[in-house]
């Protein structure tokens, strides 16, 4: 098995999935993109990300807390390289390859072998493997030495050592054809009887069919809603027309790029708010000069200050929650897009600061 050839040939149908409540991966089978019930969090909209798609926001149509999985629409072009489904079992011993985007490492691929083909865990059948999976991979596909999908990488026993659990495709497959002999593009399964529920159906958040609490209606009627300093942080960034949604990295983070910018806003739990924005790193040479420079600057500015973290030219905003406002808090936070957008290019091209590189989701 060469795993750096799969991973290449089937990389842009490995998706990355982003909500306010943390990230996961997902991937392509067909017209849809598969991920886990708990990536997709209980929400009906998601932002996804992929190797040739932006970060963009998309609609969870299929939520199935039983099997662990939820069904999200796209729109953009289908990969010329497509996913399938496996039509075999693993057996014990089989190498396998899973692909995710783990703590944010994008398109990782480890390898490793089936532990057990079949694991019970409640009523469920489950593969055990020993590779390398963790937070962020959940909803990535298990490949099989033919690079087909023969599993939904689900969970790991925390603690333990490389003990991952995944999905079998046989459960995928039946899910999709049931999934996709409804009409409805908005289904909840319930996880009590079973059965295939269309959203519109339901009151209350009760299933209709057997009359249990579903919480995850509950939670796609409630979404996602910010309070407190959050929310003011929210209002501000939509203020100036950014799209919070696509900008939220967590209930507590935001990032904005603006030209050769990139600005990183976070809450922190002492109450403190701080924009940064990483511009540039200092050169070797003529550093007197740079500095004169940034001194200088740091005189004129109102409620930015340049910094230097070892070798990285920061330019900051700092505020406590209490003292945060709408008016004051918007001011700043759009000189900080605009000066570090301005800045940046300054001290490259005037004093010679060295241009950072970047992850594509650094």
């Amino acid at each position: 098995m060469n795993t750096q050839v799969i991973l290449e040939k089937h990389i842009e149908n490995i998706m990355q999935i982003m909500t306010p409540y943390g990230s996961g991966t997902g991937f392509i089978i067909d017209d849809l993109i598969i991920t886990n019930s708990h990536v997709a969090s209980g929400l009906k909209e998601v932002v996804i990300s992929g190797k040739k798609v932006e970060r963009t926001i998309a609609k969870v149509i299929y939520d199935d807390p039983y099997l662990d999985l939820a069904f999200i629409e796209y729109s953009f072009e289908h990969p010329s390289q497509k996913l399938q489904l496996a039509t075999d079992m693993v057996d014990d011993g089989d190498v396998i390859v899973a692909v995710g985007h783990p703590y944010g490492l994008n398109y990782t691929a480890t390898e490793g072998i089936v532990s057990r083909a079949s694991r019970l865990q409640d009523d469920l059948e489950y593969i055990q493997l020993d590779a390398a999976i963790n937070p962020g991979n959940s909803g990535g596909p298990l490949l099989n030495e033919k690079g087909e999908v023969v599993g939904v990488n689900t969970f790991i026993i925390q603690n333990a050592n490389n003990l991952g659990f995944a999905l079998p495709y046989f459960y995928l497959k039946e899910a999709l054809h049931t999934f996709k002999s409804q009409e409805s593009r908005a289904i909840i399964r319930c996880p009590s009887c079973k059965n295939l529920i269309e959203e519109q159906r339901i009151q209350n958040d009760y299933c209709p069919e057997c009359g249990v609490k579903l919480e995850v209606a509950r939670q796609r009627r409630k979404g996602y809603k910010p309070t407190g300093p959050t929310k003011l942080l929210e209002e501000i960034l939509t203020s100036l027309d950014i799209n919070v949604t696509l900008s939220r990295r967590s209930q507590s983070s935001w990032r904005i790029d603006e030209g050769s910018a990139r600005i990183d806003i976070n809450y922190y739990e002492n109450g403190i708010i701080i924009g940064d924005s990483k511009l540039c790193a200092i050169p070797n040479k003529d550093i007197d000069a740079l500095y004169d420079y940034l001194l200088g600057e740091n005189d004129k500015l109102s409620y930015l200050q340049f910094s230097i973290n070892e070798n990285s030219i920061y330019l900051s905003y700092l505020i406590v929650d209490s003292s945060l406002t709408l008016k004051e808090g918007k001011t700043a936070i759009d000189r900080l897009i605009k000066y570090a957008n301005k800045y940046d290019d300054i001290l490259i091209n005037d004093y010679g600061a060295i241009l950072q590189k970047r992850d594509e989701e650094d």
